[in-house]
């Protein structure tokens, strides 16, 4: 096995050990609360923090920058229009379409699937990538229970993020939205 490789094998074993983190972090925060068959309700927008996790194929490192965040709920479907844009020395927008589990009625597990749109020039890259790519996207929400106050936290992972190389990307973001 080549060293670009391995290290590929090893950026896909530690972003799906942070999204199985974050998800375990949002089922432990809840445990103690009696699960109910609704997920959790409410549309959303927030800000928040976002870094990345990996560089690109040339050394360039994967910045830390802000996110906006909005999803917004389907009704009668646990199924959620997402969209985030992460803004750092290039921004990227990503829109997904999430497929929400309910753990309680304040706090969703999700898994998305969507693409990564760049903007900017081609000098830079953002936390994911430098390059229109595929991504998965697993989170949490957790809203606080008598406020409009919603926690959310996830991660997101692109494929063939890099113009030079098939490599991968992947960044975390959280923060704290408000309920619409």
């Amino acid at each position: 096995m080549s060293v670009k490789n391995l290290r590929r094998y090893t950026l896909h074993l530690a972003t799906a050990g942070v999204a199985g983190l974050a998800i375990a972090t949002g089922i432990c925060i809840t445990a103690s609360q009696p699960a109910s068959a609704q997920a959790a309700y409410g549309s959303y927008i927030g800000i928040g923090g976002s870094a990345g996790l990996s560089s690109g194929p040339n050394g360039e490192n994967s910045p830390a920058g802000a996110v906006i965040a909005v999803r917004y709920r389907l009704l009668e479907a646990p199924i959620s229009l997402r969209a985030q844009a992460l803004i750092s020395d290039r921004t990227a927008f990503v829109p997904t379409v999430s497929y929400d589990i309910p753990i309680n009625w304040d706090t969703d597990a999700y898994i998305g699937a969507g693409v990564a749109l760049q903007s900017g020039d081609a000098e830079s890259s953002s936390p994911l990538g430098d390059q229109t790519s595929f991504v998965i996207q697993p989170g949490v929400d957790y809203s606080f229970p008598d406020t409009n106050l919603v926690l959310f936290g996830n991660a997101i992972i692109a494929f063939d993020a890099y113009r030079d190389s098939n490599q991968s990307a992947a960044s975390i973001q959280g923060g704290l939205g408000v309920r619409f």
